[in-house]
């Protein structure tokens, strides 16, 4: 059984639609999703915890349709969710948080919640609406952690929170999908996060996903380089894929395979790629 599945789905919103998208998360694997705002990531996420419904194709979580309200709501149980504005009721301690959701969740492990306050050093005595965005985010983690998930959906679940703190939560989620039975949804503006943590990475622009890959490959796959119009023209054909001149250089994305030996390709990082595939000029 997969953790995701999208098949064909498609949802308008006005002037904004997502258009025929495939997608699937396999248990024990993590990935990232990315895109500029608009794009339609919070569309996908909504459609994936059954918020909304596709116009058309077919959304499944944890091997449940999500057009079955009943099933899903047994589903929602082993799913564990962090949103970019974290849903925590502001009047409550960390303490009394835990209680809180104790009655929500029929597998609430307490002595995990506890651990984790301590783990991300959560203040016991102050109330949530007194936390800072950063702290209220691990607070809102700590509980998607503590009931025995089988998915985690993040969105921009590392948000506010500086690097430091962003490294151990990264961790956390390494750890979850030790489990091969476990599997995360995470979408992320910071895309160096993902490259550090997920296996595959799929990018949606304006309602389309134009590629989903594993990390790895991708990285392989492509190159982008730094070059002058001379080096540009130099390139063999079929190298290039996408060009973007700016401020009297040429940026490339180029297939690494098909690069001459005498010009470097070092590491190249996913936003590079996302730019290049977005903005730069297609090579005919």
């Amino acid at each position: 059984m997969n953790a995701i599945e999208l098949s064909h789905v498609g949802k308008r919103y006005g002037d904004f639609a997502l258009e025929d998208v495939n997608l699937t998360l396999a248990q024990g694997c993590i990935l990232g999703l990315v895109g500029e705002n608009g794009a339609g990531k919070s569309t996908m996420i909504r459609m994936i915890l059954g918020a909304c419904r596709p116009d058309s194709g077919t959304v499944t979580t944890l091997g449940c349709d999500t057009a079955n309200a009943d099933a899903l709501a047994d589903v929602r149980q082993d799913v564990g969710v962090v949103l970019d504005e974290a849903c925590l009721p502001d009047e409550l301690t960390a303490a009394q948080t835990g209680r809180f959701f104790s009655g929500i969740y029929k597998n609430w492990d307490a002595a995990a919640f506890d651990a984790y306050v301590k783990r991300f050093d959560l203040p016991p005595a102050k109330r949530v609406k007194e936390y800072s965005r950063g702290t209220k985010m691990k607070l809102a983690i700590a509980v998607a952690m503590s009931h025995d998930a089988k998915l985690l959906v993040l969105d921009e679940a590392t948000g506010g929170l500086d690097p430091i703190v962003r490294d151990e939560i990264l961790d956390v989620f390494n750890e979850f999908t030790r489990d091969e039975t476990h599997a995360i949804l995470i979408s992320s503006h910071i895309v160096s996060d993902l490259e550090k943590i997920c296996d595959y990475i799929a990018f949606l622009h304006k309602g389309r996903l134009l590629l989903v890959e594993e990390k790895d490959a991708l990285m392989d796959k492509y190159a982008v380089l730094q070059l002058t119009e001379a080096g540009y023209a130099a390139l063999p054909a079929g190298c290039a894929l996408r060009v973007l001149r700016a401020h009297g250089a040429v940026q490339v994305l180029a297939l690494r395979a098909l690069l001459p030996a005498d010009v470097p390709a070092g590491h190249t990082a996913i936003e590079d790629i996302m730019l290049l595939l977005t903005k730069g000029d297609a090579v005919k």
